[in-house]
């Protein structure tokens, strides 16, 4: 009996094992066209790479804020070696390591951007950056932590490794979705996997603050569509129904006491 339970257990582990890799590897075919390097020439003559995401269609982008600081021009190198024009800085948030980048595009592949409110330490993560300008590493790990520092911003700690030229990656949840981006690692000779991010929820508000809007999730995209009443009557139906109101408001005017309804 004993035996059978562990084999039991052992099978269940290599079906979750499975699982989370088929996820993993699910996420990063879905998102990986949609980070990109962020290529910087500084105002000292220096070059510098960071990392982003596409944010919208239309070439809306995410990245850390020292990435582009102190900058004279950038561009952006996608995953298929494709190098847009000029990206142009829309946003720095004051708080955090956040930066919004915009170029002229259409119809980019895009990141979904969830809500960060509910992570918590423990949870499996992904992430897509690149290291050294190798790009489009992927690494993984997890929430080691959520940080409060002292004057109140929240931090990441996480334990996927995060090397120069990966700030301003997206941190993947299981389901794919964007909770945080990659900005720094602790440093130290001998600290291992000490990195952090800035949570998802610090993105949303500098994009609205922006003046821009998110994509709508799979789920808000539900909750609209049945949020909005809908048609069941076509207009060939509507207009025949509002030919016949106006029609027995004439017949009562008349005075006629013989009005046929209507028939199919």
């Amino acid at each position: 009996m004993l035996k059978k339970l562990m084999v039991a257990v052992a099978l269940v582990y290599l079906a979750l094992a499975a699982w989370a890799e088929t996820s993993r590897i699910r996420i990063v075919r879905e998102n990986a066209p949609a980070v990109v390097a962020i290529n910087v020439l500084k105002d000292d003559g220096s070059t510098f790479t960071g990392t982003g995401f596409v944010l919208t269609p239309d070439g809306l982008i995410a990245t850390s804020r020292h990435v582009s600081d102190h900058s004279l021009f950038i561009n952006i190198t996608f995953n298929d070696g494709k190098v847009s024009g000029e990206a142009k800085i829309v946003a720095n948030a004051e708080n955090v390591d956040l930066a919004l980048l915009k170029i002229e595009a259409q119809n980019l592949p895009t990141v979904e951007v969830t809500s960060s409110a509910g992570v918590q330490p423990g949870e499996s993560i992904t992430v897509i950056g690149n290291p050294r300008r190798l790009q489009n590493t992927v690494s993984s790990g997890l929430i080691s932590q959520v940080r409060r520092k002292a004057n109140g911003v929240i931090w990441h700690q996480i334990s996927a490794p995060i090397s120069p030229s990966s700030s301003g990656s997206p941190v993947f949840n299981r389901d794919g979705k964007v909770i945080s981006v990659a900005f720094a690692s602790y440093p130290g000779e001998n600290n291992q996997n000490l990195n952090f991010s800035v949570p998802s929820d610090y993105l949303r508000q500098l994009v609205t603050a922006a003046g821009y809007r998110l994509p709508l999730s799979a789920e808000e995209q539900q909750a609209l569509l049945a949020a909005t009443p809908k048609e069941t009557e076509n207009a060939f139906v509507r207009h025949v129904k509002k030919s016949w109101e106006i029609l027995k408001r004439l017949f009562n005017r008349s005075g006629s006491k013989d009005l046929p309804g209507p028939r199919a």
